[in-house]
């Protein structure tokens, strides 16, 4: 077994959240467990970033990867569009990310992003986003029922690094009514759902900067992406 020195320590962003535990009502810093559940199962340390710095670059320097975990809407106004009735953002969550992305870039940092992390990817890039796929798909199969997962099939790029991970396809469990439109500048689209939602996306070469729009963290027998971000974080040290 790798010693605890020899493992990577992987950042995950949190929500600020109005939350109950215990005898308290307040505003929390928190995540799903099975994130950082399928961080140790993959062989790395998890740490809980909490989106209320502007320490980029110093938050960057203190993990060796970075997963942007699932949560709210991207603003709109990042992406040059009108609000939908049916979009939800968190701005100051917007601005931490977008930071802690520029950082991890810049230091050579592996990224995984996680449904919503896919979408601050490209968005960060200059792409797009659908607001409302119900509307525009005309189908709630991405996003069933409130805390309801939806299954699907996601078919990958032959030659893909998600398709490296996971196989040709791969079964998903998804919770998303927004997607991509015009995918981010330097993005390679690399997995679709049935009704061609574009459901991964990856930079091309040997940076790790992968999204999927579906949530693998919710099987956590199942943790590929987590082992190659892992993995891919090992070889940055």
């Amino acid at each position: 077994m790798a010693s605890s020195a020899s493992k990577p320590v992987i950042g995950l962003t949190t929500y600020l959240e109005p939350a109950k535990f215990l005898v308290w009502e307040t505003e929390a810093a928190l995540l799903h467990r099975v994130y950082v559940d399928c961080v140790v199962a993959a062989g790395g340390v998890p740490v809980l970033l909490p989106p209320v710095s502007d320490a980029y670059d110093r938050l960057m320097s203190t993990v060796d990867g970075l997963v942007l975990t699932g949560g709210a809407d991207v603003e709109p106004e990042r992406y040059g569009q009108e609000q939908h009735p049916a979009t939800y953002t968190r701005p100051n969550r917007d601005a931490f990310e977008f930071g802690l992305l520029a950082a991890a870039r810049e230091q050579g940092k592996p990224v995984l992003g996680v449904c919503r992390g896919l979408q601050v990817i490209s968005v960060a890039l200059g792409g797009t986003l659908v607001q409302h796929l119900p509307e525009a798909r005309e189908s709630t199969e991405h996003q069933p029922a409130p805390a309801t997962f939806g299954k699907g099939i996601v078919t990958l790029a032959d030659g893909s690094r998600a398709a490296r991970i996971l196989g040709p396809e791969t079964k998903t469990l998804c919770y998303h009514h927004q997607a991509i439109d015009r995918l981010g500048a330097g993005l390679d689209p690399v997995g679709w759902s049935a009704d061609g939602t574009i459901e991964a996306a990856e930079a091309p070469g040997d940076d790790f900067l992968l999204g999927v729009q579906w949530h693998p963290e919710q099987d956590t027998d199942d943790v590929r992406l987590f082992q190659a971000l892992v993995d891919a974080s090992r070889r940055q040290e």
